[in-house]
């Protein structure tokens, strides 16, 4: 095919993804240097439309940034006015106490929030400001320079047919090339992923570990609703076959965030992490709350938990990784925003103080410095051994020895010194001829959905005749090697029933793709046993239209 020819726009900074890291650094060059031009870039057809997060926010990183941002208006509305710890059984519940627990447990001065509408009404500080957004501009490939720095990105590629070949209405996109590129397209980004894989910067650190967050937001019984209450479980329904957990958020307008967190490093196959979170909702404690509500939205997301041993280094030439890109996740906390802003903020001050000096296309090492010396790495290092100990020993020992940990880091030290991360989450998956199947009960329709039905409460759409984003390497490999071996996982850890294994009378199986569905969330991309899926971004503007998860 020949070569495409594409206009250039060059810019000061460049920035891919308008989530907290990504707009905080916006927000802050510009508040450094109102000249410099900075262009945010982001694929959902909206700021806010695939940010999805728990989310108790700590203001930390917020008001750092801006710190009258009360008077500004932030959408910050619902305090946490109560912060409860469940161990659940099938039909019963333990609470755990709150006093045993290090002082960095404590949702005190935090906030029930939407992070769709925090990132939204960032975006509009951003603009005050002068920074350029432009929303339904996927960046489907990096550009590099003469020296293999990374110089820019193409963005706003339209008009593929599904072979991948210019269709009709072809648009090719423009290259936007910046002194500085940040990459901020949380976790698993297809950039990012390229990047850490070019420039081999995981070497010498732990392999990121992820869990799949799924999450419905409901509308309740006024009289149920308790404004400001924080409960977290864990517990059934997962038992000993997988890490997680869930949370239980009420917001205002008598709204409950529900949510649930499987860790991704579970070995049984036929484990399916959907329907996990849909019988969890059946327990007696969570039926009762949600009987005579409906559920208003779904969606789901991959969420980073390595932590401190798996943040890869965060600078290239020319480019730096932010916020869920490194992985910042503090996981006993279930918090990442404050330290994704927090990231963007040091990001963009490292580049401001390197084109003041005349500098561009190098390694922001001032960045890396101040995230691994400064508040992000000790907010990371102190938690650094909860996740390994779960991993290796499992709920009960790790909710001890964890406890013990944090309460001995915040005095400096460590009985435990820093545990390793074992294999990736990937190779983590058992083979089928170990395990038993899963019997999971069916879907009553008014607590528990089917995953299709649910889907449709994400509001997601894609252009069906442009190429499949979900790409395989090897198209056989889901038939002959994932299928025997592993029952083929895809069909169950999708959240969004993208992967098929479809069987009809007299034929041979077929593995179906469907694209349509997707949310995003890049399970896919982190868990299949074989590493055969590789997810690239779609064309900008699709993909799910979250209101204000």
């Amino acid at each position: 095919m020949a070569e495409i020819e594409r206009e250039a726009m060059e810019y000061d900074v460049v920035i891919v993804g308008a989530g907290p890291a990504g707009l905080s650094a916006a927000i802050r060059l510009k508040q450094l240097d109102a000249d410099l031009n900075v262009v945010v870039l982001e694929k959902g057809s909206e700021v806010g439309a695939h940010i999805l997060s728990g989310a108790v926010l700590d203001p930390v990183g917020l008001t750092a940034l801006i710190p009258d941002w009360k008077e500004k208006g932030a959408p910050l509305n619902t305090p946490v006015k109560e912060d409860n710890f469940l161990m659940l059984g099938e039909g019963g519940k333990i609470r755990i106490p709150n006093w045993p627990m290090p002082p960095l447990m404590n949702n005190h001065g935090n906030y029930i929030v939407s992070m769709a509408n925090v990132c939204r009404w960032m975006g509009e500080q951003a603009e005050e400001l002068g920074v350029e957004i432009f929303p339904g501009m996927s960046c489907s490939e990096l550009v590099y320079g003469e020296n293999g720095e990374v110089k820019g990105v193409v963005a706003g590629e339209f008009g593929k047919n599904p072979d991948g070949t210019p269709g009709p209405s072809y648009e090719p996109g423009m290259e936007l090339h910046g002194k500085y590129v940040f990459l901020s397209e949380g976790v698993r980004g297809s950039l990012a992923k390229e990047v850490i894989a070019k420039y081999d910067l995981s070497k010498g650190h732990c392999p990121q570990k992820f869990g799949l967050g799924m999450k419905e937001i409901w509308e309740i019984d006024p009289a149920k609703h308790k404004e400001g209450s924080v409960t977290h479980t864990m517990g059934w329904p997962l038992g000993s076959n997988a890490g997680g957990g869930s949370f239980i958020y009420h917001l205002e307008n008598n709204q409950v965030y529900i949510g649930f967190v499987v860790h991704l490093n579970y070995q049984n196959p036929y484990l399916f992490p959907y329907m996990e979170f849909q019988r969890f909702k059946h327990h007696p404690m969570i039926a009762e709350l949600l009987e005579g509500g409906k559920r208003v939205a779904y969606g789901a997301r991959a969420i980073s938990e390595g932590g401190w041993q798996s943040m890869p280094k965060m600078v290239a030439p020319g480019v730096a990784l932010l916020g869920c890109s490194v992985g910042m996740v503090n996981v006993p906390r279930i918090k990442g925003n404050h330290n994704a802003m927090l990231s963007g903020k040091a990001a963009a001050e490292a580049a401001y103080e390197a084109i003041q000096a005349g500098r561009s296309a190098d390694e922001l090492t001032a960045y890396e410095t101040e995230v691994r010396e400064g508040a992000i790495g000790q907010d990371l290092k102190k938690v650094r051994n909860v996740k390994p100990m779960w991993s290796k020993w499992g709920l009960l020992p790790s909710l001890a020895f964890g406890g013990l940990d944090m309460w001995t880091n915040t005095l400096g030290f460590s009985f435990f010194g820093t545990l390793k991360h074992g294999k990736t989450d990937a190779a983590a998956t058992g083979e089928a001829k170990n395990f038993k199947p899963i019997d999971y009960p069916k879907p009553d329709g008014k607590i528990s959905f089917d995953r299709l039905t649910n889907v449709s409460f994400s509001f997601t759409n894609h252009e069906e005749s442009q190429p499949c984003h979900l790409q395989l390497k090897d198209p056989s490999i889901p038939l002959q090697v994932n299928l025997p071996k592993y029952a083929e996982p895809a069909q169950r850890y999708c959240p969004a029933g993208v992967y098929e294994v479809v069987e009809e009378e007299g034929k041979d199986p077929r593995f179906v793709i469907n694209f349509q569905n997707c949310v995003h969330c890049k399970t896919c991309d982190i868990k299949d046993p074989s590493q055969n899926i590789n997810w690239t971004t779609p064309q900008g503007g699709d993909g799910p239209n979250y209101p204000n998860m």
